[in-house]
């Protein structure tokens, strides 16, 4: 069964961005998504899920929230293509 959080805002937020209550609530769930990914707390994968999307769709969302894909450090990539 899956858990719900419920987040407290002012009732103008979603009128100062020039958005609907349902625009405004999906971007923030986005957000934070996308935050915990970069962040290394969530998995792509797990990312998704939290947005009820599939990991590919979510990978090429990120662009536009300017979080990349893919974030190793120079030494996991020389890692990464020792073992390919």
């Amino acid at each position: 069964m899956p858990l719900q959080l419920s987040i407290n805002y002012p009732e103008n937020i979603p009128d100062a961005l020039n958005t609907t209550r349902g625009e405004f609530e999906e971007e923030a769930k986005m957000a934070m998504a996308i935050k915990l990914y970069e962040m290394k707390r969530l998995s792509s994968g797990m990312a998704a899920d939290l947005l009820g999307m599939n990991r590919v769709t979510f990978l090429m969302t990120l662009h536009r929230y300017g979080v990349p894909a893919i974030d190793l450090e120079a030494e996991e990539l020389l890692e990464d293509v020792k073992n390919a």
